[in-house]
């Protein structure tokens, strides 16, 4: 099903669990269907367009020409982001936020410089921060090695943890089910000070779910959606294994090394 038939069609086709709620939708359609004020937090990786437009590698595409195995079909329509579809996108967040919350939005090195400017119209934006992915990913001149995060807060909340440096080595994974899956870890990181037990987690680019992954481990609620079904039914069936039985089938091993300091993604805050 494209964007368009996504958009066209009937209501959002949900799964949901305990504590967790995933809808078959485009992520502004999506955050329409939401009350205003009805979420604490957005962590969020969008699937940008604007690097495929104008970078490539020989005859490739950088990103999101990703195909199912057996199907041969693309994983994921990339959101299509400029400046109006951007724009319409953060004040979706931001009527949906709660005031006084935070908003996480990841960024490749093109899509920051030219959508990151527009989050100052909606959010009081806060920090940069940098996850290095710690292995060298590909690149046209200097190899890729990191990824940014714009950290925004609607209204005023302070961070609840004074510990958390703005640069998180968390390495990359080499192989999972989903294309551009992210470490649970850096979407731990996002709330590791910005959040409390019950508050409610939203990601409208749910990807493989390891933003909801984040979420019920901090003992929060997750609301979210993916343009792409199979997307859809890889988080419901991860939020499902890991509401039953307490693991993760799509990460089963954590991505921060042993040799990292990253302890406050497993202490309590001072």
């Amino acid at each position: 099903m494209t964007e368009s038939q996504v958009m066209e069609g009937s209501p959002p086709i949900e799964q949901s669990g305990p504590g967790w709620r995933v809808a078959h939708s485009d992520c502004i359609r999506f955050l329409k269907s939401l009350p205003d004020e009805s979420v604490d937090i957005i962590t969020t990786d969008p699937a940008y367009s604007g690097m495929n437009q104008h970078l490539s590698f020989g005859e490739g595409r950088i990103v999101g020409r990703y195909h199912n195995n057996e199907a041969n079909e693309h994983w994921f329509e990339e959101f299509h982001d400029t400046p109006e579809n951007y724009s319409a996108f953060l004040g979706e967040c931001h009527r949906v936020m709660r005031r006084d919350r935070h908003i996480y939005l990841m960024f490749d090195s093109f899509s920051l410089l030219t959508l990151g400017p527009l989050i100052r119209e909606k959010f009081d934006v806060k920090c940069l921060i940098v996850w290095d992915k710690v292995n060298l990913g590909m690149g046209h001149h200097f190899r890729r090695r990191h990824e940014h995060i714009v950290f925004a807060c609607k209204g005023k909340r302070p961070l609840s943890r004074r510990d958390i440096p703005d640069v998180w080595s968390i390495k990359r994974l080499s192989s999972a089910p989903y294309p551009t899956q992210k470490p649970v870890e850096v979407f731990s990181a996002m709330l590791a000070g910005s959040v409390e037990p019950g508050f409610t987690v939203c990601d409208p680019f749910a990807g493989s779910g390891s933003s909801a992954i984040a979420a019920l481990r901090a003992g929060c609620s997750f609301v979210g959606c993916d343009i792409s079904e199979r997307a859809v039914s890889l988080t419901a069936e991860r939020c499902s294994a890991f509401v039953e039985r307490g693991v993760d089938i799509h990460q089963p091993r954590s991505a921060v090394d042993g040799q990292i300091k990253m302890r406050f993604l497993t202490e309590e805050a001072d």
